[in-house]
């Protein structure tokens, strides 16, 4: 359990995410105060390294050197002398205490400065069991990313990905989880059959994956909480998993019949299936605006892989995409300003993103192989899969001004990422 209370925000700081690329926020983050003997001081510290990894990798912030600090903060009571900080030239500074509680729970509690006008940002107490320490640091992090930004955070969310082992000629692909930051990593499937495309319910933390048993694609759906698999239906002509629709309730798949693939949508209370576009050519890869009313899919109607966006009824889709190459995999982002996908052109593959009326097309990452593009749920970063001629596969992350490029950690090779939404 979870308890947060939040200060007021008065902020004068301020970073513009809107814009191209920008020089890094300094800011200054000394350890969270506590007592030594309770073994606070040793998770504060913990705490704030993982703060530091949330806030440096989103590429907006730049934690300054802890060896130059020349204030140290015993408590959240102690008000900062400023002057202190402003010779570091730090525009924020993040102040916490960590405190075990008579019942065995900690209480994290900080608060952000703006250096420079001396105010407080916003404050913060989360009451939790010691074993959440990581996710009550997470948290930390997206308030104060919510805060100098000015939009929510990502960094309290979890991965789902295709955890991959053994040689080509005998591949392992097993369901894996972890936490954005590539910690509490746990596989969810056995390996015995071969998983692909797993997908998050935007409503629950429940995820969609599609598992090939007998040779027979067959769609799950799974609790990651309870650990409760359910099996959705044996889809034959499936060729990617189903997407959810914004408010949980449907998803939407590709499948073939009679030679023909065409884009189909079930009521998961009814389990009644509707097929939504009847074309001569292969319709796959959908996915839904946020509001709903769209949906995207890629398709070869018209003589190449192209993208196409078209109501959810089905019927009047337009073509979107119409630079160099062929386009697939299309994913709109949780902000609905943006589609992400893969481009193929000249023996490359390459991961951007453009509006949904295919204007303003940028590529954010390529290389011998790049694909699988999805958004954290702030629509600020997409993560997807690479693969190096004659390697395995990793996982890479990159922001929307493409500058941001970073790996993400996995103990074994990865691919096929699906980002959660935010914790509830």
């Amino acid at each position: 359990m979870m308890t947060l209370v939040a200060g007021p925000a008065m902020a004068q700081v301020r970073i513009d995410i809107t814009g191209g690329r920008q020089d890094p926020l300094p800011i200054a983050l000394p350890d969270f105060a506590g007592s030594e003997t309770a073994g606070d001081a040793q998770r504060g510290r913990e705490i704030t390294t993982v703060i530091t990894s949330d806030l440096r990798g989103s590429g907006l912030f730049r934690p300054l050197d802890p060896a130059a600090f020349i204030e140290t903060l015993a408590s959240l009571e102690q008000r900062p002398q400023f002057e202190n900080w402003r010779t570091l030239n730090a525009q924020a500074l993040v102040q916490g205490q960590v405190i075990t509680q008579p019942d065995g729970r900690i209480q994290v509690g900080f608060r952000l400065w703006d250096v420079f006008a001396a105010q407080q940002l916003v404050g913060t107490q989360i009451v939790t069991e010691p074993d959440n320490w990581r996710r009550a640091a997470h948290m930390v992090a997206d308030e104060i990313y919510k805060a100098l930004t000015g939009e929510d955070g990502y960094f309290d969310t979890r991965i789902v990905y295709i955890a991959e082992t053994g040689p080509a000629t005998n591949r392992v692909k097993r369901l894996a989880i972890m936490d954005q930051d590539g910690a509490n990593n746990r596989t969810l499937t056995d390996g015995q059959s071969l998983v692909l495309t797993p997908r998050f319910s935007p409503t629950a933390q429940e995820i969609t994956y599609m598992s090939y048993y007998q040779g027979v694609p067959r769609v799950y759906l799974f609790n990651i909480d309870s650990g409760r698999r359910e099996l959705l239906g044996d889809f034959p002509g499936m060729t990617f998993a189903p997407r959810f629709s914004p408010d949980g309730n449907r998803v939407v798949m590709s499948m073939a019949q009679g030679g023909n693939s065409d884009i189909y949508v079930m009521d998961l209370r009814t389990r009644q299936s509707r097929q939504l576009t009847r074309n001569p050519g292969i319709d796959t890869s959908p996915s839904f605006s946020p509001d709903g009313s769209r949906i995207t899919f890629n398709s070869d109607r018209g003589g190449s892989q192209q993208i196409y966006v078209m109501s959810t009824g089905g019927g009047g889709a337009e073509r979107i995409s119409f630079g160099d190459g062929r386009y697939a995999t299309p994913v709109w982002s949780p902000r609905g300003d943006l589609i992400a996908f893969t481009k193929m052109k000249g023996g490359r593959f390459y991961i951007g993103v453009m509006k949904p009326d295919g204007s303003g097309e940028r590529i954010l990452s390529q290389g011998y192989l790049v694909e699988g593009p999805t958004w954290a749920p702030n629509g600020r970063v997409i993560m997807y899969f690479r693969q190096q001629p004659g390697g395995g596969s990793r996982l890479y992350s990159v922001d929307l001004t493409g500058s941001n490029e970073r790996p993400v950690p996995t103990p074994t090779e990865a691919s096929d990422p699906a980002w959660s939404p935010l914790l509830p």
